[in-house]
């Protein structure tokens, strides 16, 4: 369970400024962030806000006390939280971006992001976040789907120049693949996945790639995806030190359920 007594994340609050698809599956949203100095340039590229979604009808104005309103409201009208890696952070202007993978009207936050406009503003708090390319790994292994791909995409950036790595990406629409060009030496693979239900698709390619035993990694996704690939990690004898490993999301779930079940030992990823 969460611990009640610890203390919350500061909010923020996010005014939309810029809207652009950049594939059929992904939205990115540039938001101006007056506490954009609240966001530590520490070399994190898995960086994460979690966005609060609260019913207007309440007419509640932020910060949100996101725990009592869970108790007093109707589970309904309960706030809905949604996490989202941070895709940039640009302190001149003053603004974050982050992407957003959409599928029609499916989810609370997706079909949000889709038709948001300029002006429109939401509650987030954070950032979280651990992991960045270490300056002295000797290779780089990046392994996730669309909802890692921000943080793949951030990382990529930071990898030294020259460092060899290798990135493996599923889609499951071949137009979703962008362009990851940059001053980096990582291979970036976009695998197409057709069957939606395979979830050894990405541990396949793990085993089936060449990269060597002292890479760092960095490997999120669909949690039974990652579990899998997790198996791929251990036959490798991959250092826990040397490895970010965790679902972003699971199939069939609401992040809510997600979320919860993460609490409780069925649900994690040992």
């Amino acid at each position: 369970m969460a611990n009640p007594d610890r203390p919350a994340k500061p909010q923020h609050q996010l005014t939309v400024v810029a809207s652009e698809r950049i594939s059929p599956h992904l939205v990115r949203l540039t938001f101006s962030v007056e506490t954009v100095s609240d966001f530590p340039d520490n070399g994190v590229t898995d960086a994460y806000l979690k966005l609060i979604f609260v019913d207007p009808a309440l007419g509640l104005t932020p910060p949100y006390d996101v725990r009592a309103l869970r108790l007093e409201l109707p589970a309904e009208q309960a706030p809905r939280v949604r996490t989202y890696s941070v895709r940039s952070v640009d302190r001149t202007a003053g603004t974050i971006a982050v992407d957003f993978v959409v599928h029609g009207d499916e989810g609370i936050a997706g079909p949000w992001a889709a038709t948001a406009q300029p002006g429109d503003t939401i509650a987030a708090s954070g950032p979280g976040g651990a992991y960045g390319p270490s300056a002295t790994a000797p290779f780089h292994l990046l392994v996730g789907d669309l909802a890692a791909l921000p943080a793949i995409s951030a990382a990529l950036e930071q990898v030294p120049t020259g460092v060899p790595g290798l990135a493996l990406i599923e889609i499951h629409d071949e137009a979703d693949a962008i362009d990851l060009a940059g001053e980096h030496a990582v291979e970036v693979r976009w695998l197409l996945n057709t069957d939606d239900g395979d979830i050894e698709f990405l541990a396949r390619a793990c085993r089936e790639a060449q990269w060597p035993g002292d890479a760092q990694v960095f490997a999120h996704g669909e949690r039974e995806a990652i579990k899998a690939v997790r198996a791929v990690m251990r036959e490798r004898e991959i250092p826990r030190d040397a490895l970010s490993i965790s679902a972003y999301w699971a199939r069939g779930r609401s992040e809510d359920a997600f979320q919860a079940e993460k609490r409780e030992p069925i649900g994690k990823i040992d």
